[in-house]
């Protein structure tokens, strides 16, 4: 584990790609990423000249910074990857998407969030964006939201956490295929 001092230190003579974040050490000691740092790395795609998105929502950072790797490494260089920590941000950035003229085709979302399920969010994307493919990703849903989200939110598929690489990516071009992209 990097300290807070390491990272101030060492980063001044290194390379920034080998530390791309603005760290700061926690209350209890550990290092971590700061907001602002942590949403910037996230959305570096977003200044890319890509017109169509992918949607990842989860409030655990670490599951959006691999959903957004996984993601970008396969589809990077014909989509954006975007994601949100919680489904009022994730309305926020369909919005920016929306202005921008960025066709969103595909949310990725987290069950267990704090605020709203992701069944219900997905039910929700549904009346509202009714062409946008939907993906639960969850480790804790149970079986009635799985079956609700497959019933009023038309969701493409569940994927269990924890999840690889081949399946995320595998379902997602699957839905990708309904557009023909």
């Amino acid at each position: 584990m990097l300290s807070a001092g390491y990272s101030q230190q060492k980063r001044s003579q290194t390379p920034s790609f080998l530390f791309p974040f603005d760290w700061r050490l926690s209350e209890r000691g550990f290092c971590e990423l700061s907001h602002e740092s942590f949403h910037e790395h996230l959305t570096r795609s977003r200044h890319m000249n890509v017109a169509r998105a992918i949607l990842c929502v989860d409030d655990e950072r670490i599951v959006l910074i691999s959903l957004r790797d996984q993601i970008f490494k396969h589809f990077g260089d014909r989509y954006q990857c975007e994601v949100a920590e919680s489904a009022g941000e994730a309305w926020e950035v369909i919005e920016e998407l929306r202005a921008d003229g960025i066709k969103l085709l595909v949310i990725v979302s987290d069950w267990l969030m704090p605020g709203i399920k992701g069944d219900e969010f997905l039910i929700q994307v549904r009346e509202r964006l009714p062409d946008v493919m939907t993906v639960l990703l969850t480790g804790h849903a149970d079986e009635a939201a799985i079956e609700r989200a497959y019933q009023f939110a038309n969701l493409h598929a569940y994927i269990a956490k924890p999840w690889t690489e081949e399946t995320l990516i595998g379902i997602i071009q699957s839905g990708l295929e309904k557009f023909h992209v």
